[in-house]
């Protein structure tokens, strides 16, 4: 396929429910060794997705030039997900024109997007619009503003994604702050942690008064509402999807060596792939979460707040044939510092969200809670090489590191270090 400038290439494209639509050849050639298989995360159409893929692979085939003993393929996972349009990715997409980082406004293509993920929600996309707009001094103008964000992102009735929506047991992580927390209450919050992200663009944002400036935080929780649907679906299409996907394959190329890497939410749906593989496919060899939008505990056996509860991926890394690495960049503000306000309980204190480690993400500090798992800087990794199986983590900050709010260096993934990661971790050539 075109589009990616690495060959051979080949797509495979899901919907919400994880159902693959189209044909998907070209995943496999009868010449390939090793096929690089990519989920994007945040992304508003399969051309940025496809822009996103050809920018990560780049460096891919230099870097096996030396290794005729590997031929590398390349697949692109596309799945309904939405980025906003005020997020950058760097070296792949601009904003869009009209998008206003850290603003109140909802821009154009913002709209068109939640209007297409969302379908039947035209009308409630063009009110939160206007809301957005206006910003009414109203405590009833945010109780509907919130009601409307929520109601936008709600699991579709009888559909497949409520059960695929928490990384942690029901009873430690639900209700989460976006979902059921007050409305201005939380929007305080967000304003706050933009205001603090931005360096102060709006002056001082009072915790306590002034309604107006609580609509700097509004667009964040619709953000945040959104993010929370994706995160849903992302478990969804890896479980549902990718994991049988990789089964067949395993079962009509079994020589085929399968290394996954995710971004963001796909980070999410390429780990939940492994809770989908079916017993005996065994074609995994690694996988590399970039930036993962979920919680460092997923793949724990035991938490360190409740020791007889398990997160949602417990010991999934066994079923990957080498290790599962999660690169990390303490400069990712989506994950470092709007994850854990979204994630929190409703009613939390503010002043705790931050330092609690029950909502931090694993793009924030890796893989937490699992016994023997190595943390490395990036040059380490690069240098020393990585372990042949069991999770690791790699503070990734040296390269991950441009961005401004409310994202940060979220999306500041292309790089030919974090290419070296990915063939590493599967012992390419080796």
């Amino acid at each position: 396929m075109s589009g990616t400038g690495v060959r051979p290439y080949g797509e495979i494209t899901f919907d919400a429910d994880g159902d693959v639509l189209g044909p998907y050849g070209g995943l496999v050639d009868q010449d390939v060794t090793d096929l690089v298989m990519f989920a994007h995360g945040w992304n508003n159409s399969p051309g940025t997705a496809r822009r996103l893929y050809a920018s990560f692979f780049a460096p891919f085939p230099k870097l096996v030039a030396q290794t005729p003993q590997a031929r590398l393929g390349y697949a692109g996972v596309v799945w309904p997900s939405m980025r906003f349009s005020d997020e950058p990715i760097p070296d792949v997409e601009p904003p869009a024109a009209g998008a206003q980082p850290s603003g109140p406004g909802l821009d154009g293509a913002t709209r068109a997007v939640l209007a297409e993920l969302f379908p039947g929600h035209r009308d409630t996309v063009d009110r939160l619009a206007l809301l957005l707009d206006e910003q009414p001094e109203s405590r009833a103008a945010f109780a509907e503003f919130g009601m409307l964000a929520r109601q936008l992102a709600a699991a579709p009735p009888g559909g497949l994604e409520t059960g695929f929506a928490e990384d942690l047991p029901h009873d430690e992580q639900s209700p989460p702050a976006v979902l059921y927390e007050d409305t201005l209450t939380l929007c305080r919050r967000l304003a706050a942690a933009l205001d603090a992200e931005s360096g102060s663009l709006y002056g001082a944002i009072p915790f306590g008064g002034g309604l107006r400036s609580a609509w700097l935080g509004a667009k964040e929780l619709l953000r945040q509402t959104t993010y929370y649907a994706m995160k849903r679906r992302a478990g969804t299409v890896g479980e549902l999807g990718l994991g049988p996907l990789l089964g067949r394959l395993a079962r009509s190329a079994p020589r085929l060596r399968v290394h996954l890497v995710g971004h963001s939410q796909g980070a999410r749906l390429v780990a939940f792939a492994l809770r989908g593989l079916p017993e005996g496919a065994d074609n995994v060899k690694s996988v590399t979460l970039l930036q993962g939008g979920l919680s460092h505990y997923a793949f724990a056996c035991g938490l360190p707040h409740a020791p007889h509860s398990a997160g949602a991926l417990a010991a999934v890394q066994e079923r990957v044939d080498g290790p599962v690495v999660a690169c990390y960049s303490r400069h990712d503000s989506a994950l470092g510092v709007f994850y854990p306000l979204a994630s929190a309980l409703a009613g939390d204190s503010v002043s705790a969200v931050g330092s609690d480690r029950r909502w931090w993400a694993m793009g924030h500090d890796g893989i937490q809670a699992v016994d023997g798992t190595p943390r490395l800087t990036l040059e380490e990794a690069l240098r020393d090489g990585l372990p042949d199986s069991g999770c690791v983590s790699v503070d990734a900050a040296q390269v991950v590191r441009r961005g401004g709010p409310p994202a940060g260096a979220h999306s500041d993934i292309c790089h030919e270090e974090l290419a070296r990661v990915v063939l590493a971790a599967g012992r390419v050539g080796r």
